[in-house]
């Protein structure tokens, strides 16, 4: 399940996409379009910025703007910086691996092998679709 953090990120992303403009776009203008509570989101687009999705501008005409193509940009991708982990399991993480305190052994592991297909699967998705896929089709 995402969290909300993730979600609004990328319900964020996607209003500042669909503005198809250089100029920067209020966090106040998001929050209230988008329905996020304005403190929650300025943590986010912060997190966003400091990853490299967006810039900011301060001051009069002020705000956050795209600074990759949103064709360029995987969902795969802003779910590591916002989520973390694709994977179920940290065994299988991709990026994030850690061996799991319980398990004897990942090859006799009763779960490893489903959740490698899990995480396959999801990335298979994921890799495949861009900020502009959900934000214009």
């Amino acid at each position: 399940m995402l969290s909300k953090k993730t979600k609004y990120g990328l319900k964020a992303l996607t209003y500042i996409a669909r503005k198809q403009s250089d100029s920067p776009v209020l966090i106040s203008e998001i929050a209230t379009q988008e329905n996020i509570s304005k403190k929650f989101l300025e943590t986010i687009l912060l997190l966003l910025k400091n990853t490299g999705f967006l810039g900011s501008k301060k001051g009069k005409g002020g705000g956050y703007y795209l600074i990759k193509d949103p064709k360029e940009v995987t969902l795969a991708s802003l779910i590591r910086v916002l989520e973390g982990p694709i994977a179920m399991l940290p065994c299988v993480s991709l990026n994030f691996y850690e061996k799991c305190d319980d398990c004897i052994s990942e090859e006799t592991c009763s779960l490893n092998k489903l959740m490698v297909q899990v995480r396959d699967s999801a990335l298979a998705i994921l890799e495949n679709q861009t900020l502009y896929d959900l934000t214009f089709k």
